[in-house]
């Protein structure tokens, strides 16, 4: 079960790195090709015509961290730990994700074996922003994890409906027909009489 409830974590967690991957991939271009006409021409030789689906991507990634800090409150207003991320993994992940990123890009612009994208000094760039991003991104997830469990535990203290959380009990159907049985004891039937004017 620790394994389901570390879901949540990674779902906000991954979209973060993607995110702050992205960014540093997009500031080591800016970098290296100040020039705005030289730097479009290099991503366009380069495999970067997919850039044009970056805002459903990010609302995509959006959608998800939303969902895994819903998940995440939830948990927590069950009173269920959520295991955390270690922090390794924002340090390795970017680093992986953006060298891959870097040889498909090449890769599939008709490039056999891009083994010259190591030379590049976009790549070296790319590789040295990943690690300040990467650090972002875990003080933002940790903040926001803390921040869903917080509320989570917040709810679970308060007396909620069981639909919502499961942590209020349920009506007791004694307790409804006493209601009724004390309206028909009044003389009254249970739908009532009309109201006179």
């Amino acid at each position: 079960m620790a394994d389901v409830r570390r879901v949540g974590a990674w779902a906000v967690a991954v979209p973060l790195m993607l995110a702050g991957t992205e960014v540093a991939h997009a500031l080591a271009y800016r970098l290296v090709y100040p020039d705005a006409q030289v730097r479009w021409r290099v991503l366009a030789e380069t495999g970067h015509g997919y850039m044009g689906w970056a805002p459903l991507f990010l609302g995509l990634g959006f959608a998800v961290a939303a969902a895994g800090l819903i998940s995440v409150l939830v948990d927590a207003a069950r009173r269920r730990h959520t295991t955390p991320i270690a922090p390794w993994a924002f340090a390795l992940l970017p680093l992986i994700s953006f060298t891959v990123q870097e040889f498909l890009e090449r890769w599939l612009t008709g490039s056999a074996l891009p083994w010259w994208m190591f030379e590049q000094p976009t790549f070296r760039a790319g590789l040295l922003l990943q690690l300040p991003f990467a650090a972002l991104a875990y003080v933002v997830a940790r903040l926001l994890l803390r921040t869903a469990r917080t509320a989570g535990a917040l709810l679970a203290s308060l007396p909620l409906p069981a639909v919502v959380f499961g942590l209020a009990p349920l009506p007791l159907p004694w307790l409804t027909r006493a209601r009724r049985a004390r309206v028909t004891a009044l003389g009254w039937g249970v739908r009532g009489p009309p109201i006179l004017v």
